[in-house]
């Protein structure tokens, strides 16, 4: 998860294709009477966001905000920014636009801004790091995106999402970490004390090591700091039993863009599974045999 994502050197607008209206000046003028307000627009006309940080939407918790959005309507308008041909793409509120679906609603309040690939990607990835309930390895890989693809120092990036220079820094080293350690504190297997006491260590199979005790023995931050000094410069020996694990890989970032579009094309939660030889698996579900029939013409067209 340390490596710079190749995809990303063709430049963000090849990734996703022309879909911009063109300058902010060009689409200003053509756009005066929607830009800055607040619209009801149709579902269907509005595409989920490709810059989205956050890659897992819990169900449980998105059918709680639809029951909610039954009963209250949407308290707070997503925004969106105008593509062409009546279409939109959303910047923020990605659980709310998904709930809004499970309600069964036809359309959604939003307000529309206009954004380049560039400001869209910023305004998605701050909106996301202030607002949202992110796991501390989506809020790292949030920063060094800021940092990277918008060109910001690590002053800037503190700057725009208020956060003092040494969280951002602090952050940012959590993904110097094996990409397993970092799979086990976003899912909560560690905590972010312990992954910053693992950081110290230099030997990256000592901290391997050293994460594998910490799950199968639940040591305490403290206890992991002393263990850490003990063994900052000296190979440490994990202790708990070896287990065959197979850890999934994170993907690619045009890997997740691939399954955001295919989820928005089949209006399905779309899930893609790969390792670090590029094999995996795509799970696509269906609910009765027509539905499947429509997933077969849609794949087969």
């Amino acid at each position: 998860m340390t490596k710079k994502r190749g995809s990303l050197g063709r430049g963000l607008s090849a990734i996703l294709g022309n879909t911009s209206i063109g300058t902010t000046a060009q689409a200003k003028q053509e756009n005066t009477s929607i830009v800055g307000k607040t619209h009801e627009i149709l579902l269907i006309e509005i595409e989920t966001n490709p810059f989205q940080p956050r890659t897992e939407f819990k169900q449980e918790k998105l059918h709680e905000l639809a029951s909610s959005i039954e009963q209250l309507g949407i308290i707070q308008p997503i925004t969106v920014r105008k593509l062409k041909d009546n279409k939109y793409q959303l910047i923020s509120g990605e659980r709310r636009f998904r709930a809004s679906k499970i309600a069964g609603l036809d359309k959604i309040p939003a307000f529309v801004r206009i954004a380049n690939d560039q400001e869209m990607l910023e305004m998605a990835l701050v909106e996301n790091i202030q607002r949202e309930n992110l796991n501390p390895i989506e809020i790292a890989l949030s920063y060094q995106r800021l940092i990277e693809e918008v060109k910001l120092t690590q002053e800037q990036c503190s700057e725009r999402v208020g956060k003092n220079r040494s969280t951002v820094t602090n952050f940012l080293r959590l993904l110097k970490l094996p990409s397993e350690i970092q799979k086990g504190l976003s899912d909560g297997k560690i905590s972010t004390g312990h992954a910053r006491a693992l950081i110290t260590v230099k030997n990256k199979v000592s901290q391997l090591n050293i994460f594998h005790d910490i799950v199968a023995n639940g040591y305490s931050v403290r206890e992991v700091e002393q263990l850490v000094k003990d063994f900052v410069d000296n190979d440490y020996k994990r202790t708990s039993k070896n287990k065959v694990t197979n850890t999934p890989q994170p993907l690619p970032f045009q890997h997740q863009k691939m399954m955001h579009d295919l989820s928005r094309n089949l209006e399905k939660e779309v899930e893609l599974k790969r390792n670090k030889k590029g094999k995996g698996k795509l799970i696509i579900p269906f609910n009765n045999d027509e539905d499947l029939a429509k997933i077969f013409e849609f794949i087969n067209k």
